[in-house]
């Protein structure tokens, strides 16, 4: 019992000061999305097909987490785009403090995206609200279907769901088919997009829902 009460302390702790990173980022016209995936389903990849796209069309920063090293962030600073790194020392996940450290550190007032690269976990992150506008997702196609029945939280909190690395589909066992219905069966509501790093395939209809979503957002088309 004072384990639970433990957690559920840090959680509430968590949430105050998330609600002071939304509030700051909505102020501010920011549209923020946190980026969630086991390690290696290809987060960094996926910025880095994404951000030519949309950087000449909106003022875009990334906070980068990661267990140990600047290897991704590095990544991300060479396509020009302001980046503040955290690493967490081997913590599993960010928490809405050391995003509200790294928030402290980027031009907000100037931006109109932000994008968050969590660290690579598809369990504890889905507890932490790190004051986005939403969630997504990332799985690759060599992870299997059943991925979102294991970690239904991260699926259930999710907006999105990118099916990363699909050119490698004619080489695997793997269907579409069947992972869109195992994360339906936990979110109806989950958008789904398959893209491809390699081949670029899939990364328009992505650029093209974060528009959509940005839009809809009151906070971030009112900015």
């Amino acid at each position: 019992m004072s384990v639970i009460m433990v957690e559920r302390k840090v959680l509430e702790r968590n949430d105050a000061v998330a609600q002071e990173n939304r509030t700051l980022l909505q102020t501010n016209g920011v549209f923020s999305v946190n980026l969630l995936s086991s390690p290696g389903s290809g987060k960094t990849s996926l910025l880095e097909q994404t951000l030519p796209r949309l950087r000449h069309e909106f003022a875009i920063a990334v906070i980068e987490g990661d267990i140990q090293t600047d290897l991704d962030a590095k990544r991300i600073e060479a396509l020009g785009v302001p980046t503040a790194q955290i690493i967490t020392g081997g913590g599993c996940h960010l928490d809405a403090n050391l995003v509200k450290k790294a928030l402290a550190t980027l031009p907000v007032e100037k931006l109109d995206l932000l994008f968050i690269e969590n660290v690579g976990n598809l369990v504890c992150p889905a507890a932490y609200d790190l004051g986005e506008n939403i969630k997504a997702v990332v799985i690759s196609v060599t992870e299997g279907e059943e991925k979102p029945l294991k970690y239904p939280a991260i699926f259930r909190n999710a907006a999105v769901c990118i099916v990363n690395k699909i050119d490698l589909l004619p080489f695997l066992n793997f269907s579409v088919e069947r992972l869109k219905e195992n994360a339906h069966a936990v979110n109806p509501q989950l958008q789904i997009v398959l893209t491809s790093c390699t081949t670029g395939e899939g990364i328009d209809e992505w650029c093209n829902l974060l528009r959509t979503l940005r839009r809809k957002d009151p906070s971030s088309a009112s900015a």
